[in-house]
C-alpha cells in the first residue's frame, strides 16, 4: 500500500537528479548527483515520519527501494544495499 510520504529519485532528460514526493506535480529538490538527491529524499522521509524511497537508475528502471523510518521491513533485511 502506498504511503503519502513515499518519495522517488530519478534522472531528468537534462541530466539533473530529482527528489520528488509521489503524487506531487513538482520536484521537492533538484541535484547534480544521484547521491545528493538520495540524501535529500532520506532527510525528507525522516522528517516526515518515514516512508518508501524508490531510486531509479540512468535508464529509468527501478534500481532500489528502501523503507525509511518505521516500516514493515523484514528482520534481518534481505537486501544487501541498505
Amino acid at each position: 500500500m502506498s504511503n503519502t510520504n513515499d518519495r522517488m529519485v530519478y534522472r531528468r532528460a537534462n541530466g539533473d537528479w530529482v527528489n520528488k514526493k509521489n503524487g506531487s506535480s513538482r520536484a521537492s529538490s533538484v541535484h547534480d548527483t544521484q547521491a545528493g538527491a538520495i540524501d535529500a529524499a532520506r532527510a525528507n522521509l525522516i522528517h516526515q515520519g518515514g516512508g518508501e524511497l524508490t531510486t531509479k537508475g540512468r535508464n529509468g528502471r527501478i534500481r532500489s527501494k528502501d523503507t525509511i523510518g518505521g516500516g514493515n521491513d523484514p528482520c534481518p533485511p534481505r537486501d544487501k544495499e541498505h
